[in-house]
């Protein structure tokens, strides 16, 4: 027999079972508590979040619009209606960038922070909560910031008239966040993987995200690109959801994909890097 603070004679079974009771709730909604977790753990770094979402989007915005473009005297891309404004054209591209350089910073040091600097995942892992949980919230407070930055982007591009048809292009942001998710994903699984980081996400900021950044169709078509590079493009999340952006924006250009084509390797690539990421954070978290 034991006491509780309010003076109340508990026996042990009975104290089991309240806190099998307590336990309930973590157990089905674990996953939520981790995500709001997450997020309030971004309020540290609350203005980095709205200066990248709102602060980069403009400055590319400005730099494209009122000066790259001014100097660019041939078109660089069309339409089903002929030549189509330089600003159109690379706009998308930015939001999926955008989108997708959330998860080079989410994935790879906070992940790290979680596991190894301040091992708050093996606390959560303490809890009712459980490790798939604990994952599925870590994704989804990242999609939540992904979600912030890729609405902020679409409606600076609105504001600076870079979109073409303003109805169907407000669906660049999902498909910014399908863009993320596809890149996002997989490099997850491999921060969960590592022990400590001895420069593997400077690597992987230098030599995986910046080439894909650039050679993607970011600034011009991939199809002006040498035979040899244009690989890069295919196997880019940033190139997929930026043709699907342009579509939608200002319809399709010629020899474009069909926007389910896009669609289909963006899916694929988000949902192996989920199983893989899962698989690895959920293995890690057991072991």
């Amino acid at each position: 027999m034991s006491a509780d603070v309010t003076g109340t004679t508990t026996s042990p079974p009975a104290m089991v079972a309240a806190a099998h009771a307590g336990a309930v709730r973590p157990r089905r909604f674990g996953w939520w508590y981790i995500a709001e977790h997450q997020l309030r753990q971004m309020r540290s770094y609350g203005w980095t979040v709205v200066m990248t979402g709102i602060g980069s989007p403009l400055i590319y915005l400005l730099g494209i619009g009122l000066g790259l473009a001014a100097f660019l005297d041939v078109p660089v891309a069309s339409g089903p209606d002929g030549p189509v404004d330089y600003l159109w054209f690379v706009a998308p591209a930015l939001l999926a960038t955008a989108a997708v350089s959330v998860t080079t910073e989410e994935f790879t040091y906070t992940v790290m922070g979680g596991f190894r600097w301040r091992r708050i995942f093996w606390a959560m892992n303490a809890s009712p909560a459980s490790p798939q949980q604990i994952c599925t919230g870590l994704v989804l407070a990242v999609t939540l910031r992904m979600a912030f930055v890729s609405t902020a982007y679409y409606a600076l591009m609105v504001a600076f008239d870079a979109v073409g048809h303003v109805a169907a292009g407000a669906l660049l942001v999902p498909v910014g966040l399908l863009a993320g998710l596809a890149f996002g994903l997989p490099l997850l699984a491999f921060s969960a993987s590592l022990k400590e980081d001895t420069g593997q996400f400077a690597m992987v900021q230098r030599f995986v995200f910046t080439p894909l950044f650039l050679f993607s169709g970011t600034f011009y078509p991939l199809s002006t690109l040498p035979g040899w590079l244009q690989w890069i493009g295919w196997v880019s999340p940033i190139w997929h959801a930026s043709e699907v952006g342009r579509t939608l924006s200002y319809g399709p250009g010629p020899g474009a994909w069909p926007i389910a084509a896009h669609l289909a390797v963006l899916a694929v690539m988000a949902a192996a890097g989920w199983v893989v990421a899962r698989r690895v954070f959920v293995g890690r978290l057991r072991g």
